[in-house]
């Protein structure tokens, strides 16, 4: 595994700077922070973000908004093209970017204006058009709408490592009862603490964390039948009724169209 750098943009006295980078399936960005905004959109590729309140997954032709300051690691599942926006703390504030981790979608006004982006220098003419290009690539960041595609991490040590032990083997098929069992407490207890300390019922958790297992499996290529099986979906339709709520279309039309 050849080694991952952070970009060096820290400095750059200009409110963005967009760069683009290939990497190979499996590369990892170990837990680091920015000083300035991430917002990292993956041109091809599956990434999975991790931070200490959440995990996130990001399909093809979306991105992620990490702000700046916020410990968070970055896996590449899939070869993956990435492009970065880094943003200055004075824009964020402007333009009232989220304090937490989301992943956004992307509209094509947007990917047009990042690919543009990519050819303006670090320090471009404010007054200019490479100001106003990116000018407008930041309001259109900004006006990007967030998706479910998070599994948020409870800080309670019983229910954190439940969690994590149902995102390393998700199913459907592990009920209440079960992840009760595993945290040593009584099933009423469990979904109680499970809302008080992650804002949703451990359910609509469940559907989350196989969502985002799904989204991997098939940016790497798995049918999308078996991968619907294995989690315990009902039956493919049942799946795809799901994943079309989220990103707006059925997964193998998705997948196909963002392959191609």
């Amino acid at each position: 595994m050849r080694k991952i750098t952070i970009d060096p943009y820290e400095n750059t006295p200009r409110d963005a700077v967009v760069t683009a980078r290939d990497y190979a399936d499996g590369e990892l960005f170990p837990s680091h922070r920015h000083q300035r905004g991430q917002f990292a959109y993956a041109a091809r590729g599956v990434i999975t973000v991790r931070t200490d309140e959440g995990n996130w997954v990001v399909p093809p032709q979306r991105a992620v908004w990490v702000p700046s300051r916020l410990p968070h690691a970055m896996q590449m599942r899939g070869p993956v093209t990435m492009l970065n926006t880094y943003i200055r703390a004075q824009a964020v504030q402007r333009l009232g970017l989220p304090a937490h981790c989301q992943v956004c979608d992307v509209s094509p006004l947007l990917r047009q204006l990042l690919e543009q982006a990519l050819a303006v220098p670090t320090h471009y003419a404010a007054g200019g058009r490479d100001g106003y290009l990116m000018g407008l690539l930041l309001h259109e960041i900004a006006a990007m709408p967030a998706l479910s595609l998070n599994a948020p991490l409870p800080a309670e040590p019983r229910l954190d490592r439940a969690c994590r032990e149902f995102l390393a083997f998700p199913s459907l098929e592990i009920g209440i009862d079960d992840m009760a069992q595993r945290t040593g407490m009584s099933r009423r207890t469990f979904t109680r603490q499970f809302r008080l300390h992650t804002g949703v019922s451990y359910i609509e958790w469940r559907q989350q964390a196989c969502l985002l297992a799904a989204v991997v499996r098939l940016g790497n290529g798995e049918p999308v039948t078996r991968v619907a099986m294995e989690l315990g979906y009902s039956s493919a339709s049942a799946f795809a009724t799901v994943f079309k709520h989220v990103l707006g279309e059925a997964p193998s039309r998705y997948f196909a169209t963002h392959r191609a």
